[in-house]
C-alpha cells in the first residue's frame, strides 16, 4: 500500500495531512518518519503481540485482526516508535467488539476488542519500555496537534494497581458475549477513582 498508493498520494497532494491508520510494520514507521505530512496511529495489541499469538496453544480467533499482527521485528519497531515521543505517532485503539459467536467460527470477524482497557494496556507497554514520560504525548497530545485541533481539557488518571480483565463482557440486550484483549489477566495499571 505504501509503495503502490501512499507515495503517489503524497506526491500528488503535498499539502494534504494523511494518517496511516494502524501502522503495523517497520517499513510504515520509517515512511512516516521520513514524510512530514504523514502521521500514524498504533494499536496497543500490535505493540503487545506478534503473528505467533494467532497459534499459541492452537488457533486463537481472538488474536485475529486486520491488519494482521506481523513478525516480532515489526512489533519491536512499533514499540520504539510509540514510546519515542515523536509527534508523528499517536494512539489508535481497535474498538472491535465482535461477539464471540462471530469470532469463533470459520471465516470469523477480524478485530481485537481493546477499548475496555486500552489506556491500561498502553501504560503497561510504556512502563515496560521505560518511557512513561512519553505516554501522555502519545495518548493525548500528538493526534490533536497533528490535526491542528485544541488539546482536550479533560483528563483521566491512571495509577499503579491491579486491574483484572474480565473473561467476557456482555452485549446489552443480545445475550452475546465479547472476549476482551488479555481476558482473564490482571494488568498493573488501572483508572484512578
Amino acid at each position: 500500500f505504501i509503495d503502490r498508493v501512499l507515495r503517489g498520494l503524497v506526491l500528488d497532494f503535498p499539502g494534504l495531512k494523511i494518517v496511516l491508520e494502524h501502522a503495523t510494520t517497520e517499513n510504515a514507521v520509517a515512511f512516516v518518519r521520513d514524510t512530514p505530512q504523514i502521521a500514524a496511529t498504533i494499536t496497543v495489541h500490535h505493540l503487545m503481540i506478534n503473528r505467533n499469538a494467532l497459534f499459541q496453544g492452537g488457533l486463537q480467533p481472538h488474536a485475529y485482526c486486520l491488519p494482521i499482527a506481523k513478525r516480532e521485528r515489526h512489533r519491536l519497531a512499533l514499540r520504539r516508535a510509540a514510546t519515542s515521543g515523536e509527534a508523528c505517532f499517536f494512539l489508535g485503539t481497535d474498538t472491535a467488539p465482535h461477539p464471540m459467536t462471530a469470532k469463533e467460527k470459520s471465516c470469523g470477524c477480524a478485530g481485537i476488542f481493546t477499548a475496555a482497557n486500552a489506556l491500561e494496556l498502553y501504560a503497561t507497554v510504556f512502563e515496560e519500555d521505560g518511557a512513561l514520560e512519553h505516554f501522555e504525548t502519545f495518548a493525548a497530545l500528538n493526534g490533536a496537534r497533528f490535526y491542528g485541533l485544541p488539546v482536550n481539557e479533560g483528563t483521566v488518571t491512571l495509577e499503579k494497581g491491579t486491574c483484572p480483565v474480565p473473561e467476557t463482557v456482555a452485549v446489552a440486550g443480545t445475550g452475546d458475549m465479547i472476549r476482551p484483549f488479555r481476558a482473564g489477566e490482571s494488568l498493573g495499571w488501572r483508572l484512578a477513582e
